[in-house]
């Protein structure tokens, strides 16, 4: 979990921007939320700083109803920052603070064990993975959640300049690629991880990336919708077309979606027609989030996904 300074107005670079608006974000932490305000449980475990902005990350979790007894706070590091522009078309470029920040820090002695036991799903991305300790930290917690029966879920979440070359992002995010029961990834990160072959080609997926302990393997389109595969079926599911603002946490908005109503019916991976329905209120969760600006704050209530459904033909 980190805080984003966002320009107070769009499509201008980092160095053009005359005023910047401070915004929480980081994926998982985005997820957590979003999955609250659906009207599900979640708990987030990370670190940021003993600062200003640390307890505003760890307030900002309790605020929405995040159970945040897992996060801890370095009083040798500082919380992460990232400068994010959003360009003319509404996409990002990322600048980061992190050398090193609290978040790279967590030891694996200040993992909250019994807050993981809990979890029907465990949800993580790859940032964690990228420097030690964190990265011991990330598979220890993955071993606990696997042994106590959750379902592994997995965003990668590519951010290339965190890594040292792109190299160690493809190793990185490979590495713990066949644990997770439920990956999602975006088309630019299918042709990264495949080296450049063609994210639609549905055999490209299967064979390169689907392994056998996978349960379900999406891809997002962004205003596309997404696409599913699992052992049995795969397809796709269109999208839920809105006016851009921001793309930040649209993915994130969309996982929260899928993944909250997994966690109540987890039969929907054997269920081609209850899955095609459980995404289309992903892709919406998704569509919501990119008409506000920031992620935290446009993530949407199960009312109004529910309110923007019926303008969907599925």
């Amino acid at each position: 979990m980190l805080i984003d300074f966002v320009p107070t107005v769009g499509g201008v670079s980092l160095a053009e921007a005359p005023a910047f608006k401070k915004a929480p974000g980081g994926a998982p932490a985005n997820v957590a939320v979003g999955i609250s305000r659906l009207g599900g449980t979640s708990a987030f475990i990370g670190k940021v700083g003993q600062d200003e902005f640390g307890y505003m990350l760890a307030d900002i979790l309790k605020e929405n109803n995040v159970d945040n007894s897992g996060v801890r706070f370095d009083p040798g590091a500082r919380t992460a920052l990232a400068f994010v522009t959003l360009r003319a078309d509404g996409e990002r470029e990322f600048m980061f603070f992190r050398n090193p920040s609290a978040d790279m820090l967590l030891r694996e002695s200040e993992l909250d064990t019994d807050l993981i036991k809990k979890a029907s799903i465990f949800h993580y991305g790859s940032i964690s993975l990228i420097e030690e300790p964190c990265r011991s930290t990330h598979l220890a917690a993955l071993d606990i959640a696997k042994r106590s029966g959750s379902l592994l879920s997995y965003d990668p979440n590519l951010r290339l300049p965190l890594w040292p070359s792109a190299d160690a992002a493809r190793q990185g995010i490979m590495s713990i690629w066949d644990q997770a029961d439920i990956i999602k990834i975006s088309e630019e990160e299918i042709s990264f991880l495949t080296g450049g072959d063609d994210p639609y080609d549905d055999n490209v997926v299967f064979k390169k990336l689907f392994h056998p302990n996978l349960k379900l393997l999406l891809v997002t389109e962004g205003p596309d919708g997404c696409r599913y595969y699992t052992k049995e079926f795969n397809g796709r599911v269109a999208g839920v077309k809105v006016k851009p603002v921001d793309t930040t946490g649209a993915g994130d908005a969309f996982v929260s979606g899928i993944l909250c109503i997994l966690a109540s019916d987890l039969n929907l991976l054997q269920d081609e027609k209850k899955l095609r329905e459980a995404l289309l209120f992903a892709n919406a969760c998704g569509a919501l989030t990119v008409t506000e600006k920031g992620a935290i704050p446009a993530l949407p209530t199960r009312d109004a996904v529910l309110q923007a459904l019926p303008k969907v033909v599925v």
